[in-house]
């Protein structure tokens, strides 16, 4: 005796594009950069208790530095992180600076010596910022020995100096 089961078994489930459901929302910089929209970002529809805004909140966008001023280098860049949603556009706030990994490897060479400092500050409007600060020795106008090495006192010398001068900008 064969028994009929209701449908077919692992029935096909129907396609839905993943991008029916989201919207495009304008990446604005903050007002001290010239060029004031950064691009687009994606993000899904309002649905429920899930709002699209707390899904954009906290999202970090990098940019070049060239891309935010008319006549800058290329080689900073920026992060900036969402913090506000109004209608269609992300207002987003500064988050960090660094400089591009190949800019990085082209200033450090052989035959010097390389010195870096950090140091936490807190700016006269309350925000607290960890500052990275690299240096490297060079050659005297008129030296003839292949190496510019610093000893090991000097160096703590011009890392007191880096984060003296750090504080106090």
């Amino acid at each position: 005796v064969k028994i009929e089961r209701g449908g077919k078994k692992g029935s096909k489930k129907k396609i839905v594009d993943p991008f029916s459901k989201k919207d495009w929302y304008d990446v604005k910089a903050p007002s001290m950069f010239n060029i004031r929209q950064i691009g687009k970002t994606l993000v899904s529809r309002t649905q429920g208790t899930k709002i699209a805004s707390d899904g954009l909140k906290g999202r970090v966008f990098e940019v070049s530095l060239a891309d935010l001023q008319n006549d800058e280098v290329a080689f900073r860049k920026f992060k900036l992180m969402a913090e506000d949603v109004q209608g269609r556009n992300v207002l987003t706030n500064f988050h960090g600076m660094n400089l591009t990994t190949d800019k990085l490897r082209s200033m450090v060479k052989k035959w010097q010596t390389l010195i870096e400092a950090n140091v936490d500050v807190r700016t006269t409007d309350g925000y607290l910022l960890r500052m990275f600060c690299i240096g490297f020795t060079s050659k005297r106008q008129n030296q003839i020995k292949k190496t510019c090495y610093a000893q090991s006192t000097q160096v703590r010398i011009i890392r007191k100096k880096m984060v003296d001068i750090m504080t106090r900008e």
